[in-house]
């Protein structure tokens, strides 16, 4: 793990909203982009970057890649967590992005609905 990648991986706000949103859950890519809304190519660019630097790992069910936050960085760089407890969730729009994570989640949607496009009414991603 190099100090320098991870400072440059948490330097952007778009990696910032995926992580606080990871910080509590593990996600597919296509919940991270709904709940973001973002675009796969943007979702996977700033995804590669977090697992270039170790903060996030990722494991495949099927056809679909799952998220999460890599603990032994998090042990390694204690500092991760607490940016991510304490200092993101005062970002505006972080806190919208939890909210739309909340609605998600109590939508009943999986990532099947998800890829046909029935997020749109559910979670309000038209909006």
């Amino acid at each position: 793990m190099d100090l320098i990648q991870v400072m440059k991986a948490l330097s952007d706000e778009t990696r910032m909203r995926i992580l606080n949103l990871l910080k509590d859950n593990e996600m597919c890519v296509c919940e991270i982009e709904t709940v973001l809304n973002i675009s796969q190519s943007n979702a996977s660019r700033h995804l590669t970057k977090l697992t270039t630097a170790k903060i996030l790992d990722y494991y495949k069910i099927n056809k679909y890649v799952y998220y999460k936050i890599d603990l032994d960085t998090i042990k390694a760089f204690p500092f991760i967590d607490e940016i991510l407890r304490t200092q993101a969730i005062k970002l505006e729009q972080c806190k919208k992005d939890l909210q739309r994570l909340k609605k998600y989640k109590n939508s009943g949607l999986t990532c099947d609905d998800l890829k046909e496009g029935k997020a749109c009414h559910n979670i309000g991603e038209c909006d």
